[in-house]
């Protein structure tokens, strides 16, 4: 289903910085003290550290339990990352696009909002991680920097009426609005996500239980759910909206293991109302409240409320991602890039010049990049678009 939000490296990068805050800690292992120069761009040095950090965010301080191929190949990708970052700001500090200290702090402070963080929140964050507010705003710069580079060029992108309809006419069967529903929730993992920067963490059975049953009183009580949503939930991926992940239809919820009392539940529930509790099968326990449902499937028309504006965006968007990819490799060819980690690799491939993996790590082939599994209601909906459309 189509996004209609705008998703932009700024907002990516400062929900990982505020939340976990680990690719910017500057102390702890002797990993992060690694000054080896992985890789440099026009001269300006990506350092190991850099590397080890990001790595450790990644696998959510789990990279100990990786192989040494699997350690080769997150390494040799997350640098390939940080060198295509470098580039980019690079170019834009060359076009004067860097962002003033004012936006900086609006950023910062508007993803601290989103994501329930109080500033004795925040602040309690940046000391466990052992690093600095200088820190968070100079990776905001530099992402706020790449943002407006890429607008620069993506603004002069236009969608003309004809595309538009053309698109409609070849894709009708993509615009149908299914009978389903818009929904917000609130989960509690009793597993340990402490690492990856989930707030008031359960960590066991009993725990998750005490803690979902404390939050279906606070409702009750007339709670805001948003509220309680931003400051309780454990589902990281609709934390920053209040809990809202948008809109399903009766199938999707079936595909994605709603248990049917559930799905028939919620079709008989009236806008605004809550769920008690409810644990699905994989462990987790969960809150829904309904925001609209949609008893009947229909075809939409070009005039559709919505149709128009959501095929306008899509294009776009499809035609900013072709010309994103085209700038990185633009900046790229005109940068001088050093690649360290790669010559190193190359040069001792019998462990691939890197350290081995910790005792008890495995040694399967290197895994492909990790997505995230389409078995939790997270994973379900997208924002309340009247129509699916993916060009």
């Amino acid at each position: 289903m189509y996004r209609t939000a705008k998703q932009t490296i700024t907002a990516a990068f400062l929900a990982v910085t505020l939340l976990s805050l680990g690719a910017c800690s500057s102390g702890g292992s002797s990993a992060s003290k690694d000054n080896t120069v992985a890789a440099t761009v026009n001269g300006k040095n990506i350092l190991m550290r850099e590397v080890e950090q990001a790595v450790s965010t990644q696998s959510g301080g789990k990279q100990a339990q990786l192989s040494p191929l699997e350690l080769a190949q997150a390494r040799l990708q997350v640098l390939g990352s940080l060198i295509q970052r470098e580039v980019l700001f690079q170019r834009a500090e060359r076009e004067k696009l860097l962002p003033t200290e004012d936006e900086i702090t609006a950023i910062i402070n508007q993803q601290k909002q989103q994501s329930g963080m109080t500033d004795d929140d925040f602040q309690k964050s940046l000391a466990a991680q052992n690093t600095s507010i200088e820190v968070v705003r100079e990776e905001a710069r530099k992402d706020i920097a790449i943002s407006k580079l890429q607008d620069k060029y993506s603004s002069k992108i236009t969608v003309n009426d004809k595309e538009v309809e053309d698109f409609y006419n070849g894709n009708r069967d993509r615009f149908v609005s299914a009978r389903g529903v818009a929904i917000a929730m609130i989960m509690v993992d009793p597993a340990d996500n402490s690492a990856q920067g989930a707030k008031d963490d359960a960590k066991n059975d009993a725990e998750a239980k005490l803690k979902i049953d404390n939050i279906a009183q606070q409702l009750k009580g007339k709670a805001d759910f948003a509220t309680v949503a931003r400051t309780k939930s454990e589902d990281a991926n609709s934390v920053a909206r209040g809990g809202d992940i948008g809109f399903a239809s009766e199938e999707d919820l079936k595909q994605n293991g709603f248990p049917a009392e559930l799905i028939s539940k919620l079709f008989s529930m009236e806008a605004g109302d809550i769920t008690d509790p409810i644990r699905f099968s994989n462990g987790k326990w969960y809150i829904f409240k309904l925001e609209e449902k949609r008893l009947q499937t229909e075809n939409l028309t070009l005039e559709s409320p919505g149709v128009r504006q959501q095929i306008t965006q899509a294009l776009i968007k499809q035609r900013k991602d072709i010309l994103d990819r085209a700038l990185l490799e633009v900046a790229i060819n005109e940068a001088k890039i050093v690649n360290n980690l790669a010559d190193t690799m190359i040069n001792n491939p019998s462990n691939l010049g890197l350290r081995p993996a910790s005792p008890g790590a495995t040694t399967a082939a290197p895994a492909p990049a990790a997505s995230a599994p389409a078995s939790t209601p997270a994973a379900v909906a997208s924002p309340k678009a009247t129509a699916s459309v993916k060009p």
